[in-house]
């Protein structure tokens, strides 16, 4: 079961693809632009300005729909791009819910600080399930709460001011993910092992 998708609609990817990648601009520049705008994000989020943190945090995440797209239709798609822009994605979430942990620490929200912690524990073992699944030879793209899922929610939050209750989601049903995914993966392996 899945909320939101995680790729546009082919022709829309096809097209997005020869337009951007037409000008030269390759998969890893759109990775590390999401990243960079990610970080500006996060620095907007410890100032407290969350609004602009929220619009920055949203526009530059989409980005990841953008570099596939792109690498699709160049033939710029590698096992290093694909592995770059996992890594990148990772820490551009762990840097804005860190940064979100900073904007409740300073403000003396204990509980809700705690929550950004949960919540990047949670986000951090639906990936992780995810690599080892597949090391493991076990496709696990499935679950209630991934990436845009979790981005959604976040920018969301940031945008509407609703932050505290964006990060009880965040820090309740990313780490119920990691659970689903583990029972997943379990029941994948036993049913390998007959």
């Amino acid at each position: 079961m899945t909320l939101l998708p995680t790729r546009l609609p082919k022709g829309v990817q096809d097209a997005i693809g020869r337009s951007v990648g037409g000008l030269g601009i390759t998969p890893n520049m759109i990775s590390l632009a999401g990243a960079g705008g990610n970080v500006a994000a996060a620095v907007l989020v410890a100032r407290g300005q969350l609004l602009p943190a929220g619009l920055v945090y949203l526009l530059f995440s989409a980005l990841d729909l953008v570099d596939g797209a792109v690498a699709r239709a160049t033939g710029k798609a590698s096992p290093f791009g694909a592995v770059f822009d996992a890594v990148l994605d990772r820490a551009s979430e762990a840097i804005v819910l860190a940064a979100c942990a900073w904007y409740f620490a300073e403000r003396g929200e204990q509980w809700q600080t705690a929550a950004c912690f949960a919540a990047l524990l949670g986000s951090v073992s639906v990936s992780y399930l995810r690599a080892r699944a597949e090391v493991a030879g076990v496709p696990m793209r499935e679950g209630l709460f991934r990436r845009q899922e979790r981005v959604a929610v976040l920018g969301v939050g940031l945008v509407l001011g609703w932050l505290t209750a964006a990060m009880a989601v965040l820090a309740v049903l990313s780490n119920l993910t990691a659970i689903q995914r583990a029972w997943m993966l379990a029941q994948a392996l036993r049913d390998e092992r007959g």
